[in-house]
């Protein structure tokens, strides 16, 4: 019996699913892989092993890193031909990181979900403050941080998680599709497995610490200017 994340993989595909993220899949005698945009190409550079999605997702095509890799940065140029289905499972988790077994939960009606206010209050540390963000503040910042196109840093994933235990949308300044899979995030309307966000990620909390912290400078350069 195949792996779980390996069948919800082989039933995407079964399915008519042309891909996940930026990544199209094509079956040959195996898959190949390549990012969906440079689908016409005939001028790739030719990969054969799954662990090259490693270097191939480090970096954008400007040569800057990507730290975030379900960001739509995915850089262009490459084609990456893989022998079986096991192949192809190990190249979208070195591509997307936990991503195949986040689908195949939420498939199977197992994936939890954590709202933000949850993920920011549990932080320690330095990262403690980051539960202080206002509401309007993580309207603003979810907007900003998560979008899936328009401007960096952007994120791929459709968010599953609530604002707080109320349920509420973390940002409205976002498309309602953005919280429905399985919608194509990049926009281009084809049938592909989502990228599931059950949990704000290690990035996002950082952000909030930012906002926090420059709220709380410009509150004491405003109380220092008033005292003058």
């Amino acid at each position: 019996m195949l792996p779980r994340a390996e069948r919800a993989l082989s039933d995407w595909l079964a399915s008519g699913a042309r891909g996940i993220g930026q990544l199209l899949i094509v079956k040959t005698g195996g898959f190949s892989l390549r990012h969906r945009e440079d689908e016409a190409r005939a001028d790739l550079q030719v990969f054969r092993s799954p662990n090259d999605a490693t270097e191939l997702a480090r970096l954008d095509d400007a040569e800057n890193y990507r730290p975030l890799k379900t960001a739509p940065n995915l850089r262009h140029g490459w084609v990456l031909e893989l022998a079986d289905l096991p192949a192809l499972r190990l190249a979208l988790d070195l591509f997307y990181p936990g991503r195949l077994p986040a689908l195949a939960a939420w498939e199977a009606n197992q994936l939890a979900t954590t709202p933000l206010r949850a993920t920011l209050d549990r932080q320690t540390g330095m990262y403690r403050s980051a539960a202080k963000i206002s509401d309007g503040e993580i309207d603003e910042l979810v907007g900003r941080f998560c979008r899936s196109r328009g401007g960096e840093p952007g994120c791929l994933r459709t968010i599953l998680w609530a604002r707080d235990m109320t349920g509420a949308r973390p940002s409205l300044r976002l498309p309602l599709d953005k919280f429905i899979a399985p919608v194509d995030q990049t926009e281009r309307g084809e049938h592909v497995m989502p990228l599931l966000c059950q949990e704000a990620c290690n990035l996002l909390v950082a952000e909030a610490r930012k906002v926090v912290k420059d709220s709380s400078n410009r509150a004491e350069r405003t109380g220092f200017e008033g005292s003058c």
